[in-house]
């Protein structure tokens, strides 16, 4: 493939989202609270809250926001809705804070060696950024929803990649371990690449083990670089 830039979803693809949520809540909220659930529900909630800013609901309300919206109504139904507005802002930075999966940091050296690479994530830059420098992801630039201010899988966040790297969309390879995710990229015209992440659940929700309408179904980004020659 001729791919000059690559651009990756980030939770649960690049960062392992629910164990660093869940220890996130076991630090703040004690170990009374069941952190892994409260992890997957407050997840449950990030799909339909982006929603309300895609159909119009809600004007454009980058993820942080989101995110604490949509915390208090998990405290709420836990029955800790005495929980204070500083812990609750702190909870929140729990996104802030996630740690890559093992293979991300050798895979994206290898790749950032030939090639360019970007997020292209739901997570606005403040959020992405303190990521990065907290987990050392290597990458070029920041892109995605906030820079549109569009949610995935609105079109014009997979159009906004090509278009600020100067590239035609076939030169820009599109990574995620969510095929609609790709589905969508690929519909702008952008590769593909699947890597498969069977434990973003806990192990409880198994993902298909490749996309067949990718260009490439990985089990890590290490195999990933290997297919790409970085």
């Amino acid at each position: 493939m001729d791919v000059r830039a690559l651009v990756f979803d980030v939770f649960g693809t690049v960062v392992d989202w629910r164990s660093g949520v869940a220890r996130e809540v076991r630090r703040v909220l004690g170990p009374g609270v069941d952190a892994h659930a409260f992890a997957d529900d407050w997840r449950a909630r990030y799909v339909p809250s982006m929603e309300r800013v895609r159909t119009g609901e809600l004007p454009w309300t980058p993820l942080d926001e989101l995110h604490r919206i949509s915390l208090d109504g998990v405290l709420a139904d836990l029955g800790r809705a005495d929980v204070d507005d500083a812990t609750r802002d702190e909870l929140v930075l729990a996104w802030h804070r996630l740690d890559p999966w093992p293979d991300v940091i050798s895979g994206l050296t290898r790749l950032a060696r030939s090639h360019v690479l970007a997020p292209l994530s739901n997570g606005n830059v403040a959020l992405i950024v303190d990521m990065a420098k907290r987990a050392g992801l290597p990458w070029d630039l920041v892109l995605g929803a906030e820079i549109v201010g569009h949610y995935k899988p609105d079109a014009e966040v997979y159009d906004a990649a090509p278009r600020l790297l100067a590239l035609p969309p076939s030169q820009v390879l599109m990574v995620a371990a969510h095929v609609d995710d790709l589905v969508a990229a690929r519909e702008r015209g952008l590769r593909t690449a699947y890597v498969h992440r069977p434990d973003e659940f806990g192990g409880t929700r198994m993902p298909p083990v490749s996309d067949p309408d990718a260009d490439l179904s990985v089990g890590s980004l290490v195999e990933l670089a290997e297919h790409l020659g970085a």
